[in-house]
């Protein structure tokens, strides 16, 4: 007798223990699929995107070396500054859509997207002088007087491009809180087929130099914008669109606060690399250094899309789970993204270690250039290897609100500990781009191990309260469509 009680409780205990592995599976399937629907179209979107950037630079590099380090350092440095304040001030879009969208209170977004144009289109006004002034600015921070005077001849040109980012950016962001992102996806793939075609016309058969390969990288960010503009406001999102309304202007200040926040949380972290290609303009022989480095960068960038997607799925998860109210699924989701992403990473790092400088050569024909490349290839490998799960860790953040906070950290571990190690590394020990880029690398691994800390110390049912007061905060109620004359009001 007490041999079947015996027997029936092992069976019984082995029968939960493999009911339990069942549940875990199909609890990380379930969270593998709602993570792919929105990371998969957010990787080939903004692969598509990052395109756009990589063939013009590809066909301006085979017009000349000194167009092509004036294209690095624009699209580096002076694009990334902009882009980085557009998609940091923008990220705040993503986490109130996110919280509302999983709060149930859909008719908020139209709303918080609306908001989002104002301030980030005022912001896009503010920052034209840049572009006008590039040239000056370029030869100020020492860069070679050739390459700055081509460089501020194609920053005039990028002028319609900021404006593009602002709709690029909220729109996106808008649709990806709604797991809506797929039209996003067969929009960036026509405008980079698009692209080089139109590159190819205008740079090679017409011969239109850098002017026709700026044409095309305008219709390029262009095209996508005003088909999510279509589908936005034509009745693709029926339940977050309800139409323009006067309370877009209602609260702006608290958006433009939050955006801030998200600003500079987001602009710390992607001009970290444009203060590299500037401290390599000064050193001896920049055009080559510089060439060599913006390829580099252009590699990390295409793998950088990967992780970008994951941010964005993890922003998404994180959001909609704390507005949902489920803290142990906002605590899982993390857990699958960071692994999913992590896994990717490894392959890709293992991946570029092998194939070192020879990727060079899609983007110069130069064997002293591709042959910097290779020799940077290994801290591109580990570089590849820290994206898979920094960005990841800012999804996380950017979920849960808390871009003021990791601006702090971006900012200790960047400029306070990466740049200055870089600085003694590459000039004091004389080992040029590798010592500065050894340093910087060393800033982005302390950031990553600090945001796991705080990750993994954070008290998610907190998180979850917090979230649910600020969407009460922020919702206003809905409205039935006036009759007659009368402005369409929502939430």
């Amino acid at each position: 007798m007490e041999n079947n009680d015996l027997s029936t409780r092992l069976l019984g205990g082995k029968e939960a223990e493999v009911e339990s592995e069942v549940k875990l599976k199909t609890k990380v399937l379930d969270e593998t699929k709602k993570l792919w629907v929105v990371a998969g179209p957010a990787i080939f979107t903004r692969f598509s995107t990052f395109g756009v950037t990589v063939i013009s630079q590809a066909f301006i590099g085979h017009i000349g070396s000194t167009e092509l380090a004036a294209y690095a350092l624009v699209q580096t440095v002076l694009l990334r500054f902009v882009n980085g304040i557009l998609l940091g001030m923008a990220s705040a879009l993503e986490t109130l859509c996110g919280q509302a969208y999983g709060a149930k209170q859909q008719h908020m977004l139209g709303i918080y997207l609306q908001r989002s144009w104002i301030v980030l289109t005022i912001c896009s006004v503010i920052l034209i002088p840049l572009f006008l002034l590039c040239t000056p600015i370029l030869k100020l921070l020492g860069q070679e007087e050739a390459i700055a005077n081509v460089a501020g001849y194609i920053s005039l040109w990028l002028i319609p491009v900021i404006f593009a980012f602002v709709v690029s950016f909220t729109c996106q962001m808008y649709l990806q809180a709604q797991s809506k992102n797929m039209i996003i996806t067969y929009l960036a793939a026509a405008a980079l087929i698009i692209h080089v075609f139109f590159s190819w016309l205008l740079t090679v058969k017409y011969k239109w130099g850098v002017p026709g390969a700026m044409i095309s990288t305008i219709l390029a960010y262009w095209i996508p914008n005003v088909g999510q503009l279509i589908f936005v406001i034509g009745g693709g999102c029926p339940d977050t669109w309800k139409g323009f309304s006067w309370l877009a202007f209602k609260d702006l200040w608290l958006v433009v606060k939050l955006s801030l926040s998200s600003g500079a949380m987001v602009c710390l972290e992607l001009w970290y690399n444009s203060i590299l290609v500037l401290l390599t303009g000064n050193m001896k022989n920049a055009e080559v250094a510089i060439d060599a480095l913006s390829i580099c960068l252009n590699i990390n960038g295409w793998e950088m899309m990967i992780a970008l997607g994951f941010l964005a799925a993890a922003s998404v998860r994180v959001s909609n789970e704390l507005g949902r109210g489920s803290s142990k699924a906002t605590k899982f989701s993390i857990v699958v993204t960071v692994l999913t992403s992590l896994s990717i990473g490894i392959v890709l790092f293992v991946f570029f270690l092998l194939f070192r400088g020879r990727l060079a050569y899609i983007f110069t024909n130069s064997e002293e250039v591709a042959k910097e490349v290779g020799r940077l290839s290994p801290l591109l490998a580990c570089s590849i290897l820290l994206n898979s799960v920094q960005p990841v860790l800012s999804g996380v953040a950017v979920g849960a609100g808390w871009q003021s906070i990791v601006a702090y950290v971006n900012l200790a571990c960047y400029y306070l500990i990466g740049i200055p190690l870089g600085v003694v590394l590459g000039y004091l020990l004389h080992l040029q781009v590798t010592g500065i880029w050894i340093g910087m690398l060393i800033g982005t691994a302390v950031q990553t191990i600090v945001l796991l800390i705080i990750t993994w110390r954070t008290d998610w049912d907190k998180q979850v309260t917090l979230a649910q007061q600020h969407v009460k905060k922020w919702v206003v109620p809905e409205f039935e469509e006036p009759k007659g004359d009368e402005i369409t009001s929502v939430a």
